[in-house]
């Protein structure tokens, strides 16, 4: 499988090199399916209220994104790139390498990974361990690390359903992924740390992430929408995806609660939702001058009427960040401070 995702990123490459050979006059945008709503919404208002094309936007996962924006600083990249994690320092060094050497880091507010199920289903409420238990690599048996042999619900606790363990998520190209991965199995192997140290990157449990390969996790491409689509077939799956995609959908599907919480926007924006993450773009600054409305583009996204406490991409499912933040991030973003490699390490 991810043979086939890096052979997909590769051919997106020479597809998005191959696509804007030409003559520039829109805006390239490419990344996270998470932040493709938000960010296709704006480019839809900007191309029919301005004078400019609408953006072409590209859903190709925070990874592949990032992949095809660290190509380099020439007109055959993208301008901006979507994420539903951070830029790792990896990717930010390469970028420099790469002759990127101007890049602005954009925190746009908040969403939470969603683990849904159809809507005709009977309410479901687990743990984040029972979550973590249910979708990771190596569990713990008897004191020992086991490959995971959990198949229903009522294997990993006698409290829940008699109901096969299957789930359709995003790819390893993807943020979401990551961000689940982390925030869920990273938490566990970390919590648990003694039993994991062996198999962690750092040690002491901390950046295990290693997802089940054994069928009941199911990598469903960058569409989420498609996830949604098997949910409404498929009663004893699980969807996992950004929350903006419950919100569209409640005539169809449901969360589950995790840890007592549902996923609703104040408790992703309290943190009380415990699998919420932050949700950024990237700006390739050497492209500002030479891409026509790159600038009017920044502006828009980051007015008060798509991302504020009352803005448009509230009403598909945008947390918005408190005010003091948000105007912090207004001011930066729109003088185009340069991400540092520090700023990352943060």
């Amino acid at each position: 499988m991810r043979k086939f995702v890096k052979l997909l990123v590769a051919v997106a490459i020479l597809t998005f090199g191959a696509s804007m050979a030409h003559a520039r006059d829109q805006i390239k945008i490419v990344g996270s399916s998470t932040v493709f709503p938000f960010s296709s919404y704006v480019a839809e208002e900007f191309g029919a209220t301005t004078q400019f094309k609408s953006p072409v936007v590209e859903s190709t996962g925070s990874g592949g994104g990032f992949k095809l924006f660290i190509q380099g600083a020439g007109m055959d990249t993208p301008d901006i790139t979507n994420a539903s994690r951070r830029m790792k320092t990896s990717e930010w060094e390469a970028a420099q390498a790469a002759g990127i050497t101007e890049i602005t880091e954009v925190l746009i507010g908040y969403d939470g990974i969603a683990v849904a199920q159809n809507i005709s289903n009977p309410d479901f409420s687990i743990t984040l361990a029972e979550l973590a238990l249910a979708t990771m690599e190596m569990v713990p048996v008897d004191g020992k690390l086991v490959t995971n042999p959990y198949k229903t619900w009522d294997q990993i606790n006698p409290a829940l359903p008699k109901r096969k363990i299957v789930f359709y998520g995003p790819p390893t190209s993807s943020g979401t992924r990551d961000a689940f991965a982390e925030m869920v199995i990273g938490r566990f192997a970390k919590a648990n740390g003694a039993l994991y140290d062996a198999i962690s990157p750092k040690g002491k449990g901390e950046n295990y992430s290693a997802v089940r390969q054994d069928g009941a996790y199911v990598p469903a491409g960058e569409n989420d929408n498609l996830i949604v689509q098997k949910l409404t077939k498929d009663m004893d799956a699980f969807g996992i995806f950004g929350y903006s995609f419950l919100g569209e959908n409640t005539d169809r599907i449901k969360g589950a609660k995790i840890n007592g919480v549902e996923a609703t926007p104040k408790a992703i924006a309290s943190g009380e939702y415990p699998i919420s993450r932050s949700l950024f773009f990237y700006i390739k600054k050497a492209h500002l001058d030479k891409v026509p409305g790159m600038k009017e583009y920044l502006e828009l996204f980051m007015s008060e009427k798509m991302i504020g406490t009352n803005g448009l991409l509230k009403r598909i499912g945008l947390v918005p960040l408190a005010d003091d933040l948000r105007a912090k991030v207004q001011k930066d973003v729109l003088s185009y401070k340069n991400l540092t490699l520090e700023d990352l390490k943060k």
